[in-house]
């Protein structure tokens, strides 16, 4: 099982990959600002896509991180 601190370094990891380093700080610092509910966004995230859309988004995204 993966600890606490493993999950945020991999995050953090992630957004600089993304972002990189000035950007991911950034959104760390709106998303505390802005007491972000990640869970209520994620739910939403998809509402404007048709299934036939969105599968078509998953296949890519697959593609692409193999």
């Amino acid at each position: 099982m993966i600890t606490d601190t493993e999950i945020k370094l991999k995050g953090f990891d992630a957004l600089i990959k993304a972002l990189g380093e000035v950007t991911a700080e950034k959104f760390i610092a709106l998303i505390q600002k802005d007491k972000f509910d990640y869970t209520k966004w994620q739910s939403k995230m998809f509402d404007d896509l048709d299934l036939t859309t969105l599968s078509k988004k998953a296949m890519e995204f697959r593609k692409k991180t193999g």
